[in-house]
């Protein structure tokens, strides 16, 4: 029985490390098996040709993300996990809580003025006077909301499903959400639903002025339409770490917008040690029976 990484030679000399320790029964190979069949566990971004591997029972997402796997080409019997890693939960409130505080004090604003040399002030809001709405409402996005909670702004979130947080105003419909959201932070899933789900409508829900801060999935956004919302004055700027496509091209009109600031998918990043010790958990609860931490729901796709 082997693990086969498919990603990065240097990090999975680390993932060797750690399945040498915890699992030296398990053969760990990178790049290639020398027997596809004994491949049992693959640790990838993407799927192979999963038709090499007839006894392949799970696939390790080396990202926190499953939506860049066709779900149709892989086999129901094959689970998808995803990467739990305590790292991309603080990594993620930092750049949001980064974010937040940039688009709550018009960054994007002074930057453009510093571009042309102007000295020139803008009133300042009190944060308890701005309304920080979170799209999301799992384990990342309730890390956010309390990351956030120190600051003094009014937050609320949105989840498909009912939530009861403490100090959050939680919201089922989505319209009322938004229509009392001055900063709206995305942190969906990408699913059929939220595909294409920033889109004109969405921000003429928004308050006049409202920001963006979309961390969710680039496909989430159409980006046509946030230009369009910014350049009417509707939205007043947008911080994006991701974008569609990725990477983006250098003569996307987000990245020339003075209402935008554009960083390239950098909010939060799987540390190798910990993403190893979360893959050799995975693999030793498919071994023993136990319950595969960050097994994706296929029905939900998350």
């Amino acid at each position: 029985m082997a693990v086969l990484f498919l990603s990065d030679a240097a990090r999975g000399e680390i993932f060797r490390a750690a399945f040498a320790k915890a699992l030296p029964d398990v053969e760990f190979h990178v790049g290639q098996a020398p027997d596809p069949a004994a491949v049992r566990w693959i640790v990838s971004w993407t799927a192979p040709d999963l038709s090499l591997y007839p006894n392949l029972e799970l696939i390790f997402s080396t990202g926190a993300g499953v939506d860049q796997f066709d779900l149709t080409t892989i086999p129901p019997q094959v689970g998808i996990v995803r990467m739990l890693d305590a790292h991309i939960g603080q990594q993620m409130c930092e750049y949001v809580v980064m974010a937040t505080l940039a688009l709550h004090r018009d960054l994007p604003v002074y930057l453009a003025r510093q571009a042309r040399g102007e000295w020139q002030e803008s009133r300042n809001v009190p944060a308890s006077q701005r309304r920080v709405g979170v799209m999301g409402l799992g384990q990342l996005g309730q890390a956010v909301l309390e990351a956030l909670r120190p600051l003094g702004f009014r937050l609320s979130g949105y989840n498909r499903s009912a939530r009861q947080i403490s100090g959050v105003d939680c919201f089922t419909d989505l319209q009322a959400f938004l229509a009392q959201t001055d900063i709206l932070i995305c942190l969906m899933p990408l699913t059929d639903q939220t595909r294409g789900i920033l889109d004109a409508r969405l921000f003429a829900a928004l308050p006049q002025g409202a920001r963006l801060v979309h961390v969710g999935r680039g496909a989430q956004l159409v980006t046509d339409d946030l230009i369009a919302a910014l350049d009417s004055g509707h939205l007043a700027a947008a911080m994006l770490d991701v974008t569609n496509p990725e990477p983006l091209p250098p003569d996307a009109p987000v990245w020339h917008h003075p209402g935008v600031i554009v960083t390239p998918h950098i909010a939060s990043r799987t540390d190798d040690h910990t993403g190893a010790a979360h893959v050799v958990a995975g693999v030793t609860a498919c071994l023993t029976g136990a319950e595969i931490p960050g097994l994706t729901d296929r029905l939900k796709g998350y």
